[in-house]
């Protein structure tokens, strides 16, 4: 048959990507380029293989294989080019002509159509094989790929090459003041050794319930080597909003062991909640999460969290069951956040 690019979900388990190696080798398959990508429902694994079977049997193999949503579509050698090179010289065509953004992100995406539209960026995609791109506030690049969907990491990769074509921002530093929606003004700031009173005591202030939504359980302090972590920048971020000398919410992003993910928890005083200083903090996260080229943030609560599952939802979110029926994970896809630049 030739070159083929064979795209396919698995579960998140050891030695399926083993599996799928193995189904490949007996279809007298040899791997020339593999890349693996998170996603909404499991991981993408994606090959590129030259291989005698047809698109048929391969497709059948996989799903054996514990593959799902199987994509095999032609390829050619010129896709065997070293991936970072590749971009890396489509990122020097952007810098010298960006006005051609829309053609480069098709490029990067190996794309069948690029092109700008204009008006508000939609929350939801209509269509898995189109990605709307934001690039200022009503205006967008909308790409479609026949045959393919596109992942989360794609969609992070094209935001970030997005801001390589946009003017540089100022250093937007984590210490900042926010006016909630009654007016009251906090102070957030990184999370620092300094404000572990200040954290302990915001636990032992929170209720029970309160406490339960965070932790799964009411316990009423937060473990030393766990604060130690979430000082770790090496592991994450983690903002504290201050008023009157007390911390009043704690918001964190812990990196996770699965690459271009990270972990989002939320604790806000009984009496600050309803106020918008949530969602701020959630926000500035995400927003911080997209700098850094991750391809999503996943949160997991109870299920009789409404409050946080309303915030999730408002923030673009999809919600999943896991094993545990009382227990949801919220999955936010980064790439898709619109930017905050000028219009």
């Amino acid at each position: 048959m030739g070159f083929l690019r064979i795209r396919t979900t698995v579960d998140e388990r050891p030695g399926r990507l083993a599996s799928l190696a193995s189904a490949l080798a007996a279809k007298g398959g040899n791997i020339l380029g593999l890349s693996v990508q998170p996603d909404s429902d499991g991981t993408v694994d994606e090959f590129i293989a030259d291989i005698p079977a047809s698109a048929d049997d391969v497709r059948v193999a996989l799903e054996e294989a514990g593959g799902r949503r199987v994509r095999v579509v032609p390829a050619t050698a010129h896709e065997l080019t070293d991936e970072p090179t590749r971009v890396l010289l489509l990122a020097a065509r952007l810098r010298a002509m960006p006005w051609r953004l829309p053609e480069i992100l098709g490029d990067l995406l190996r794309a069948d159509d690029a092109r700008w539209v204009f008006g508000a960026v939609k929350g939801e995609l209509p269509d898995p094989t189109l990605l709307v791109v934001p690039v200022a506030q009503r205006r967008s690049i909308r790409l479609r790929r026949t045959g393919l969907p596109f992942t989360m990491t794609e969609a992070a990769r094209a935001a970030a090459l997005v801001r390589l074509a946009q003017p540089p921002a100022d250093p937007v530093s984590a210490e900042r003041d926010l006016t909630l929606t009654d007016g009251t003004r906090v102070r957030v700031e990184s999370l620092a050794p300094i404000y572990r009173e200040a954290v302990r005591d915001l636990h032992e202030r929170c209720s029970p319930e309160t406490r339960r939504f965070r932790y799964f359980t009411a316990a009423p302090s937060l473990p030393p080597r766990v604060f130690d972590r979430l000082c770790d920048r090496s592991k994450g971020h983690s903002l504290v909003a201050g008023h009157d000398g007390q911390v009043v919410a704690l918001a964190s992003l812990n990196f996770g062991a699965e690459p271009g993910t990270a972990e989002f928890t939320l604790l806000v005083e009984d009496r600050w909640q309803g106020r918008g200083l949530g969602a701020a903090l959630t926000r500035m996260l995400l927003e911080e999460a997209r700098d850094l080229g991750l391809a999503e943030v996943r949160a997991t609560l109870l299920s009789d969290n409404a409050r946080m599952r309303s915030l999730l939802i408002s923030l673009g979110a999809t919600l999943g069951y896991t094993e545990d029926p009382g227990v949801v994970e919220a999955r936010i896809a980064v790439g898709v956040l619109a930017p905050v630049v000028p219009a």
